[in-house]
């Protein structure tokens, strides 16, 4: 049974222990109105109106365990911040867009996303068991909070059938551990089935939202079927509490390693102090940092994103001053779908033929000496992509193996 949480809200003290730790029981109490907000945390008039306007269009709910770990008088509590709706949320932006990273347009069946050449994103639920304000895809989670129906995830299943170019399949929403044992045993059972589907992930942020749903039953269902691997959501150091290192350590002690896909937040973690608390932190319960999203362009968040410089800034504050371990990967989604791009501070000061002038964090300067013999070709590259299922090239790949001379952009 999960060790009793911490801290709780006045509201649920008299909340017998086996019910608080039940996560059916957290999703069933989840606030989702003014009224049982009121009774968690104090709100201002101008603060009431703001929240009464967002629902309206959006959806709130809040495990009573992540309400509870909400300051209930501090309206810049930064777990406060991430999970109670404010007026900033009805007021467009200038870079807002319906569907920032085109996945509609991607969609090659219903609930399936397939972008890049060999991994595609699986929709097997719009509920979560607490729905982030800064969330990418408001434009569809909790319009029903429930899980697509068995009959619509059929195609899903029939075109990864007949794409053996698909090795990698992300399990996501929503929340895929949102659902029930059983019902995310047979989506994780049928993906096994599927010869060329080498590894699955699960994208969830229930280890930060909810604990209590990491069960040792789910851990030892899931790991029938590896390799699987879960990719979670922290974003600050206060969300690493005793019950969420509890759950973490369930999924890595049963032999499912988890990485952390944090999101930079303005005033939330918009500092290289919090992230690099919060990886080292990470590190701690054995959560690889992976990666620091720049905050996506979906409508009525603007007031969550920074300039893309502060998160170059909080990687040069990384790099060097901690761990190559504990550093993520920041990355920017392109709009439109353009994928995932990495953005470093620069390292590269210049270069000729044979020399590269580098510097590292302290701006200490270097020259590497390229080798006499610069031919790297493997004597059985041809052997490997001859394989089944072998990786295709595309982009700029095909300029460096010379299958073209150029690329021109459609725009």
């Amino acid at each position: 049974m999960a060790v009793s949480v911490s801290k709780r809200s006045p509201r649920w003290k008299g909340v017998p222990a086996k019910d608080w730790n039940d996560w059916r029981w957290q999703v069933r109490h989840r606030v989702t109105t003014l009224e049982e907000l009121e009774a968690v945390i104090q709100l201002t008039d101008e603060e009431r109106q703001g929240i009464a306007k967002v629902l309206k269009k959006y959806r709130m709910a809040i495990t009573p365990y992540y309400a509870s770990i909400m300051d209930p008088e501090d309206a810049a509590c930064p777990i406060r911040m991430q999970a109670v709706p404010t007026f900033h949320e009805s007021v467009p932006g200038r870079g807002d867009m319906h569907d920032p990273l085109a996945e509609d347009r991607d969609m090659v069946a219903p609930n399936l996303v397939h972008r890049y050449p060999d991994r595609a994103l699986l929709i097997v639920t719009d509920q979560c068991s607490m729905y982030c304000r800064f969330c990418t895809r408001r434009r569809l989670v909790g319009a029903v909070d429930k899980p697509r129906p068995r009959s619509e995830m059929e195609a899903a299943f029939e075109y990864l059938e007949r794409t053996p170019a698909v090795r990698d399949v992300i399990v996501s929403g929503g929340d895929a551990l949102i659902m029930d044992d059983d019902r995310l045993e047979s989506i994780v059972a049928r993906l096994r089935a599927i010869s060329h589907v080498e590894v699955i992930r699960l994208g969830t942020r229930t280890p930060a939202v909810c604990p209590m749903r990491v069960t040792p039953a789910v851990v030892k269902m899931l790991k029938n079927y590896q390799p699987i691997y879960v990719n979670t959501h922290f974003n600050h150091p206060k969300e690493l509490t005793p019950e969420a290192v509890r759950a973490c350590a369930l999924f890595v002690d049963g032999g499912i390693p988890v990485a952390n896909q944090a999101v930079l937040l303005r005033h939330v973690n918009s500092s290289g102090v919090i992230i690099k608390n919060l990886v080292h932190g990470l590190m701690k319960i054995r959560v690889r940092p992976y990666y620091l999203f720049q905050c996506d362009l979906s409508e009525g968040i603007e007031h969550f994103r920074t300039p893309i410089s502060k998160g170059i800034e909080i990687m040069e504050m990384l790099r060097g001053h901690t761990s190559g371990m504990a550093v993520p990967t920041f990355v920017v989604d392109l709009p439109g779908g353009g994928g995932k791009v990495p953005v470093f501070p620069q390292y590269v000061i210049t270069q000729n033929e044979d020399r590269l002038i580098l510097r590292n964090y302290r701006g200490y300067f270097a020259v590497y000496k390229a080798p006499e013999d610069t031919n790297c070709d493997c004597s059985t590259e041809n052997e490997v992509a001859r394989r089944p299922h072998a990786v295709s090239y595309e982009g700029l790949a095909r300029l460096f193996r010379g299958d073209k001379i150029s690329i021109e952009p459609k725009e």
